[in-house]
């Protein structure tokens, strides 16, 4: 028998040749520039101090002429400076960790939802084939009324989990950066589904007695991906408001929308949300940049609500026995799907090193003139970012991200270990995975993050931030007391 002829791409290392080609293609202009300033160098040393003076002579200058160039200098790099975006800088931020009582091990949580929903046993019988698969763990929280049988979502209980979670949040940032409330100029609260009369921005103001003249938002409705826009907008605030400070508090209240109803579709929020809020100090002040632990580099925004199934997915209405919820769609994970096409596509040019974006090219031209089958390149994002922090929204959400950017399993860890700490705290949950990071002591200056959000509408927002300095852990960080544990093996099933 002739002897078999080896595997080409076991015995060659394929990987040293793309990453050759990569930074081959990176750092092109310097490989094409370098030869040229040396040849350059080298001719002007050739030359003797007679030839180079007698060259020097012959330049003739002209006293306006020097004038009118240094003026011209002068104003393009002006207007150059006065047209750059001013920098905005992350300060600090702060994670809301809420106390033990108000946690929900699987047996409370199935114990109070069989007696909830005594007359419904498949209701019952459903969410816990949910919370088996759900990927969270034994000590998330749920708020104080919720604990109660049945529960009580009065509005003053909403009040009291908003005031806990959001003043908790707020004094450990006032506390950790040392930031006076009249040093705040601008404020902005985001929690979708809890909307009261004053607002909760109105709440923050009253409590720490913020200045009158203060620019404050309230939104509301936003879904899970609303952090993210309080950021853009806060980002569009500190560039109209120089010397300035923002303070954006991210939270969802889960009091008043408990769902206590049958229809399926609307019980699996209650599986999935948990307890959570994050409190984060925004500046473009300089004096702020020595300390600042991060630098926003690019917010894109994505929104499909043009499309009729994407507005639908996420849905807030009455069941048939007049009973309010969130019902979430079959649909939503393709709808997750193509509006996180849409944000990969905008933000690839941004982030993307150029190897990267011509084999993207390459293989776009391909399939457009040669042959549309070939398989669609997907870029490498490890080789843009460091660190991935993708909404906890649940396990299948973490799931088809990593499969369709092709990330390792530490990529997705902080993601993971947060859904199963914390469960789903909505538009804080980014923050939570973004502590876990530090908290393990791998984020280093330099280190590029990318945040990925979802929320209702349908919107897939992006964040990118720039380490700028080596995160040291802390005593005050809301993984503190368990990071020793993490990561932990989380089973597919998880039988109760």
């Amino acid at each position: 028998m002739p002897q078999t002829l080896p595997d080409f791409s076991n015995s060659v290392k394929l990987k040293y040749v793309k990453l050759g080609y990569q930074y081959l293609v990176n750092h092109i202009l310097y490989l094409l520039l370098v030869p040229i300033m040396v040849a350059i160098l080298i001719e002007v040393l050739r030359l003797g101090p007679d030839e180079i003076l007698n060259l020097w002579k012959s330049l003739h200058f002209d006293l306006v002429q020097i004038l009118c160039s240094s003026f011209l200098i002068i104003f393009i790099a002006t207007v150059y400076f006065m047209s750059k975006p001013r920098h905005v800088y992350l300060v600090d931020y702060a994670c809301y960790k809420p106390p033990v009582t108000c946690r929900v091990p699987f047996a409370t949580f199935m114990e109070h939802s069989r007696l909830i929903l005594k007359n419904n046993p498949k209701s019952v019988e459903f969410q816990m084939r949910i919370l088996e698969r759900s990927g969270l763990g034994e000590e998330t929280c749920l708020p104080p009324a919720i604990h109660y049988i049945p529960p009580t979502p009065t509005m003053e209980a909403a009040r009291g989990e908003a005031e806990l979670v959001i003043f908790s949040a707020m004094d450990s940032l006032l506390q950790k950066t040392g930031l006076k409330p009249k040093d705040i100029d601008i404020l902005i609260v985001n929690c979708s589904l809890f909307s009261p009369t004053p607002s909760l921005s109105a709440m923050v103001i009253n409590k720490y007695k913020l200045r009158s003249n203060i620019k404050s938002f309230n939104l509301s409705g936003m879904g899970c991906s609303a952090g993210l826009i309080s950021i853009d907008l806060a980002r569009d605030l500190l560039q109209v408001h120089p010397n300035s400070n923002a303070v954006v508090v991210s939270t969802e209240i889960i009091t008043p929308n408990y769902y206590q109803g049958n229809e399926r579709a609307m019980l699996l929020p209650n599986c999935l949300f948990r307890m959570g809020g994050a409190a984060i100090l925004l500046s473009n002040r300089r004096r702020n940049r020595s300390r600042a632990k991060y630098r926003l580099v690019h917010v894109v925004r994505t929104h499909k609500g043009a499309d009729d199934k994407a507005y639908r997915c996420v849905f807030e209405e009455e069941d048939k026995e007049g009973k309010v919820g969130i019902s979430l769609s079959k649909d939503l994970m393709a709808i997750a799907g193509e509006a996180l096409k849409s944000n990969i596509t905008t933000i690839g040019p941004l982030v993307l090193p150029a190897s990267e974006q011509l084999l993207f090219l390459m293989t776009l031209i391909g399939r457009k003139i040669f042959n549309p089958k070939w398989k669609p390149y997907i870029p490498d994002f490890k080789q843009a970012f460091e660190h991935f922090c993708i909404h906890a929204g649940g396990r299948a959400v973490i799931d088809e991200l990593q499969k369709n950017l092709q990330l390792s399993a530490e990529h997705v860890e902080a993601s993971r270990m947060t859904l199963h700490r914390f469960g789903n705290t909505s538009s804080s949950s980014l923050w939570y995975e973004m502590s876990y990071i530090e908290e393990k002591g791998r984020m280093k200056k330099g280190d590029r993050v990318w945040q990925i959000a979802f929320g209702s509408g349908f919107k897939c927002n992006s964040a990118v931030w720039k380490c700028n300095k080596t995160i040291k852990t802390t005593t005050d960080n809301p993984w503190s007391d368990c990071i020793d544990r993490y990561p932990v093996h989380i089973p597919e099933i998880v039988k109760l």
